[in-house]
């Protein structure tokens, strides 16, 4: 029999969400995500010294700017030079992310992004092959928006709500990460319970309901289910375009069993569903409206700035050390 990821890859895009090369060997997934959390966690493992080095050491001769100049442009080139080991070894994409201090800055998020793909594209790696992550600010769907137009592709990363979801499409963005874990985590606090079935759980209900919108009205930007907290989340989204999945859990589905599809286009075609107009002012209305979208995209962005800002600190201090 074969194993749950084994049937799962039949049905749905696998993809690491990791900065760890070996894991993206082990588990042969198409694609990969990072995030500035996964490379500072990579940073700290031995295994990858010689990689730091190595782009701390072309970062300073590219750099002709001050200290903190220097420190950007290393966080850069580290994040590209992670990227291009894991895409050695992926076939499809990697995801690289824009710091998310730029949020709410849309021309600063494009020029930022448009710094990275010029990066990757120096290094020979076609535009095709990298996904610019933003957050899933008002800001970031209309930056993706000019990025798509450039043939940049993005994927709108922090999505906890319909009207993201929604913005997120008519925005023509490639790629949609909705973090089904992170809500749950939500609710779970809001509502004190313990636990809830993988079929009600309130993130596998969200992507559920942004999947069957998406193709019952035929947007070309794909879903991929992220943040995942067990097994049950991601056997119950088997189906979904993509689920970006962590090592852990993706051993976890290394296990024999039998894994039915529970989405699909044809189910989403039969449902009764309302195309949501969307603007600048409805989407800020609903966004209000939504406590927990509110609340994690609001500790999202700040979780993953401070992830930013730690791994500055480690390269400050690295590079210091090098002079």
């Amino acid at each position: 029999m074969a194993t749950l990821l084994e049937q799962l890859k039949k049905m749905t895009v696998v993809v690491a969400d990791t900065g760890d090369i070996q894991s993206a060997k082990k588990f042969e997934p198409r694609d990969a995500t990072t995030n500035p959390s996964l490379i500072a966690a990579a940073a700290h493992m031995p295994e990858y010294a010689a990689t730091i080095a190595s782009a701390l050491a072309r970062a300073r001769k590219e750099s002709t700017g001050d200290r903190d100049a220097l420190i950007k442009h290393s966080i850069d080139r580290l994040c590209v030079e992670f990227g291009l080991q894991i895409l050695k070894i992926v076939p499809g994409r990697v995801s690289t992310e824009v710091d998310a201090r730029l949020s709410f800055d849309t021309a600063a998020s494009v020029a930022k992004a448009r710094k990275l793909i010029g990066m990757y594209e120096a290094e020979g790696i076609s535009r095709a092959r990298v996904l610019i992550k933003l957050a899933s600010t008002w800001e970031g769907f209309r930056a993706a928006e000019q990025l798509e137009r450039e043939g940049i592709h993005c994927n709108l990363t922090l999505l906890f709500g319909m009207h993201q979801a929604v913005a997120g499409a008519e925005a023509n963005v490639t790629l949609i990460s909705p973090f089904v874990g992170r809500i749950l985590d939500w609710y779970l606090k809001d509502t004190k319970k313990a636990s809830y079935p993988a079929v009600e759980d309130p993130g596998v209900v969200s992507v559920t309901a942004i999947y069957n919108y998406y193709k019952h009205f035929d947007y070309k930007t794909e879903v991929m289910g992220a943040s995942f907290r067990n097994i049950g989340e991601i056997t119950e989204l088997a189906g979904c375009d993509l689920l970006t999945i962590s090592p852990k859990l993706l051993g976890e589905l290394s296990v024999e069993g039998t894994l039915p599809r529970k989405l699909s286009v044809e189910t989403a075609k039969a449902q009764k569903l309302e195309r949501i107009p969307m603007s600048e002012a409805t989407f800020r209305k609903m966004h209000a409206e939504n406590r927990m979208a509110t609340e994690k995209l609001a500790e999202g962005i700040d979780g993953f700035t401070k992830a930013i800002v730690d791994l500055e600190q480690l390269i400050g201090k690295q590079l210091d050390e090098a002079k």
